[in-house]
């Protein structure tokens, strides 16, 4: 038998069913989960280092925003003509070759849910330890990874209203925060778009700047990893990507111009906990440290709905690949339970070796890469299978597909130039990846010899 077909027939899906269905309002409450959390509270640090005008420090969250809503429209075609859980594995897998859409579920379980899971606890535990000094940050962050995932193997019906609790309490502090902060007292700052400003948005740190962005906005694809867990996914993932992507893109400016207007640019540089040190400046240091340890709190919601929707990439692997057929298992109750300890062994991980800033240039680098290659795959399933059932078709195709890749391109290449081991090392994980699914392949090949 060719290879190539030994590869199609390891790779065919043999889906499962869950007992729990994803409903609309969840499915929102997990998209702005994922997106709301680490990134904004902790990014506009290191984007003050390189950029220093407010207009291009402003216009870096509406640029990535534009990206975001960008890729939103792309996956919801995919979402809608491909409607399986996966994500990028499922897309890749289908529109190129197994190996590919192996790659993207490696990168998604080890890089792409695993480190931003481990960031957003790290963040956690740095923002409590800035209102209790002898809070030890990394063992809060391991106990708050720990205890979540015990939560999401309860139950999905538990998980998923945990889930849109902790979303709307953390959509509410946002709003609060953002209306404190127009009312208080503003600094002396500029946000007019001057020659000067508009030449920064020219400069390489303005394009290294938006892989911050990029990772602060990456979660808008969540739902499509759970697309086979969603009622009516034809007709609602499209509507959940949307509605969520450009609620928070529109938080996020909002966000980022309270963070500027109240809190001085030297104060910010080089911080982690953005959040906390504009808190001390809009309500004063008591308030302050409250509001630093309500965000805390809140970024329960970005590891929790990173961990409930990542294992659903892990499990669809599973499902494909004999040699991992053991992470496909599913409880009596639908729950994909080693899959969600596997991510969870990945993130404590990460937590234990990695630094913030290295961890987040490089799982930026790899996650946008494989964006990048989905969002293409768009045009090769549109020329591959012309009749393939499509409910909903990108708005503005082709210039929405385009203008997506033309942004991560221009990110992706600044970033390997002057992020070059980060980048370089997240290039060594591809590898590894492809190194794995040679070792699965021939093993599979070898098993089915062997039967023949």
């Amino acid at each position: 038998m060719p290879v190539y077909s030994v590869i199609r027939r390891m790779s065919q899906p043999t889906l499962s069913k869950p007992v729990y269905r994803i409903g609309f309002y969840t499915g929102i409450a997990i998209v702005v989960a994922n997106m709301v959390g680490t990134g904004v509270f902790t990014s506009l640090g290191y984007q003050v280092l390189g950029t220093t005008s407010g207009f291009a420090l402003l216009m870096l969250w509406v640029v990535g925003g534009v990206i975001a809503l960008c890729g939103a429209l792309c996956y919801g075609e995919l979402a809608a003509a491909l409607p399986r859980s996966g994500g990028e594995y499922h897309y890749l897998s289908h529109i190129y070759h197994p190996s590919i859409g192996f790659l993207s579920g490696w990168i998604s379980a080890t890089v792409g849910f695993a480190a931003p899971t481990a960031l957003a606890a790290i963040a956690l535990g740095r923002y409590t330890a800035s209102v209790w000094p002898g809070a030890h940050a990394n063992l809060l962050s391991v106990a708050v990874v720990a205890a979540i995932t015990v939560v999401h193997l309860i139950s999905g019906q538990v998980g998923s209203r945990f889930q849109v609790v902790v979303t709307v309490l953390k959509i509410s502090l946002l709003v609060f925060f953002i209306g404190a902060g127009l009312l208080a007292e503003a600094q002396s700052f500029s946000f007019a778009p001057t020659a000067e400003a508009a030449q920064q948005l020219l400069q390489p740190s303005f394009a290294v700047s938006l892989i911050y962005v990029s990772y602060a906005y990456s979660g808008w694809n969540a739902a499509v990893y759970m697309a086979g867990e969603v009622e009516q996914p034809q007709r609602r993932l499209p509507r959940i990507l949307l509605i969520g992507t450009g609620a928070v893109a529109l938080l996020y400016v909002l966000l980022n111009y309270v963070f500027l207007r109240t809190t001085p640019i030297n104060v910010l540089a080089g911080q982690v906990e953005i959040g906390f040190l504009s808190a001390n400046q809009i309500f004063g240091v008591a308030v302050g440290q409250l509001m630093g340890l309500l965000i805390a709190l809140l970024l329960v919601s970005t590891v929790s709905s990173m961990i409930f929707a990542g294992p659903r990439i892990v499990q669809t692997m599973g499902e494909d690949l004999p040699a991992l057929r053991w992470l496909a298992h599913r409880s009596r109750r639908g729950l994909p339970v080693r899959a969600t300890l596997f991510q969870a062994f990945l993130t404590l991980l990460f937590i234990v070796s990695g630094t913030f800033e290295a961890v987040l240039v490089y799982a930026g680098f790899v996650l946008n890469l494989f964006t990048f290659l989905t969002v293409l795959g768009l045009f090769v399933l549109r020329w591959r299978q012309p009749e393939l059932p499509r409910p909903y078709r990108t708005w503005g195709y082709p210039l929405t597909p385009l203008l997506f890749l033309a942004l991560n391109a221009w990110t992706l290449i600044f970033l390997l130039r002057d992020q070059t081991l980060e980048s370089l090392l997240g290039l060594a994980t591809v590898m590894l990846g492809l190194v794995i699914y040679a070792i699965i392949y021939a093993l599979g090949a070898a098993k089915k010899a062997a039967v023949e």
